[in-house]
C-alpha cells in the first residue's frame, strides 16, 4: 500500500464520483464496479468522495482500501439522507484540529474568523461592531437575493427555500436541484476538511451541528456554483433532473477549480498562512509522547528525584 507520502494531494483528485445499483470491490490492487451491464475499474487513489446511491453493495476489502486511500465515502439517499463514514484523513496531525478548537472555542477569535468568511464573499464590507448573530443575518440576505436574481434571470417564480425529505417530489423543481447541488458541494467540501486534518463539526458562522464547518466552507462557494446551476437547469431540464445536476456539478467544479481552493481559502479564513505542508513525522503518524522527551532530558513540570542524605 503507498504511504501518506505518495498519495496525490487533495487537490489534484477528482471531486466526487457517484455510483448506484452495483457492487463496488476491490480488485488487483485497484477498485472495480460490477454491474449488470459491465465491470468498470476505478482509480482508487484519484479518488475524494465516493456517493454511494440506491443499490449500491460495497465489500470490507474496498472499503478498507479507500479509507487507506484518504477517501470520504458517503451513502446518499434518493431523498438527500445520507451517512457518513470517513478514515483519519491525509494526514496524522493534530494540529489544525487544535487550532480551529481554539479558534472556535473563543469569542473574539471565532467572530474575527466569521468575518474573514463573509469578507471572502463580500469584499470591503465593514463589519465593525457586528455581532456573529448580525453576520448570519447578512449571510442569509445574500443567499435569499442570490436565489430570487437567478429564479428572475431564468423566468422562473421563487416562493422561498423549501424542500421535505419525508416527500422528495412535493418540491420545487428549484429547490430539488439545490438540494442536489448542495449535496455534492457539502460532500467535496467535507472531504477535503477530513483530508487536512479539521473537524467537520467546529463551525464559525454556523455552530451546533455535526457538519457546521462544511456548512461555513460551502457557503464561499455556494452563489458562484451550485445556486446559478440548480435554477439553470431547473428551468431547463425535465427529466432525471438530480442526476442532471450532479453531473453538471462535477464540471462546474472542473471550471472553478474548487478542488484548488478549499484548502487555501480555510487555511486564509483561519489566519494559518499557508500551511498545507507536512512534516515527516506527521506523515508518518508518529506523535511526540513524553517518553521521547524524557530521553532529551526535558519534561517540563516533572518533579526531580532529590538527592539522598
Amino acid at each position: 500500500m503507498k504511504t501518506l507520502h505518495e498519495l496525490p494531494r487533495f487537490q489534484d483528485r477528482w471531486s466526487y464520483l457517484y455510483l448506484e445499483r452495483g457492487v463496488l470491490d476491490q480488485e488487483a490492487g485497484g477498485l472495480v464496479l460490477h454491474t449488470l451491464d459491465a465491470d468498470t475499474p476505478l482509480p482508487i487513489d484519484q479518488l475524494s468522495l465516493v456517493m454511494l446511491g440506491p443499490g449500491i453493495s460495497i465489500t470490507h476489502a474496498a472499503v478498507k482500501a479507500l479509507a487507506a486511500n484518504n477517501c470520504l465515502l458517503a451513502w446518499v439517499g434518493e431523498q438527500g439522507i445520507r451517512l457518513y463514514a470517513h478514515s483519519t484523513g491525509g494526514t496524522f496531525s493534530a494540529r489544525r484540529l487544535i487550532l480551529q478548537a481554539k479558534l472556535a472555542s473563543d469569542d473574539d477569535s471565532r467572530l474575527a474568523v466569521a468575518y474573514r468568511m463573509y469578507q471572502k464573499r463580500f469584499p470591503g464590507t465593514p463589519l465593525e461592531g457586528k455581532s456573529i448573530e448580525q453576520v448570519r443575518g447578512m449571510e442569509g440576505l445574500r443567499v435569499r437575493k442570490a436565489y430570487e436574481h437567478f429564479a428572475a434571470q431564468h423566468g422562473m417564480t421563487w416562493e422561498g427555500r423549501d424542500y421535505d425529505q419525508g416527500d422528495w417530489f412535493k418540491a420545487t423543481a428549484a429547490n430539488r436541484a439545490l438540494s442536489a447541488a448542495n449535496a455534492c458541494l457539502y460532500g467535496v467540501c467535507h472531504a477535503a476538511i477530513v483530508s487536512a486534518g479539521y473537524s467537520a463539526a467546529l463551525g464559525f458562522i454556523h455552530t451546533g451541528k455535526m457538519l457546521s464547518f462544511v456548512y461555513d466552507v460551502a457557503d464561499l462557494y455556494k452563489t458562484e456554483t451550485t445556486v446559478p446551476l440548480a435554477f439553470r437547469l431547473a428551468s431547463t431540464v425535465t427529466k432525471e433532473l438530480e442526476r442532471t445536476v450532479r453531473s453538471e456539478c462535477r464540471q462546474v467544479f472542473h471550471t472553478c477549480r474548487l478542488m484548488e481552493r478549499i484548502l487555501p481559502d480555510i487555511a486564509e479564513v483561519l489566519n494559518a498562512g499557508d500551511d498545507l505542508g507536512e512534516t515527516p513525522e506527521e506523515m508518518e503518524g508518529r506523535a511526540v509522547s513524553l517518553a521521547d522527551r524524557a530521553e532529551a532530558g526535558d519534561v517540563p513540570g516533572q518533579p526531580q528525584p532529590e538527592s539522598p542524605g
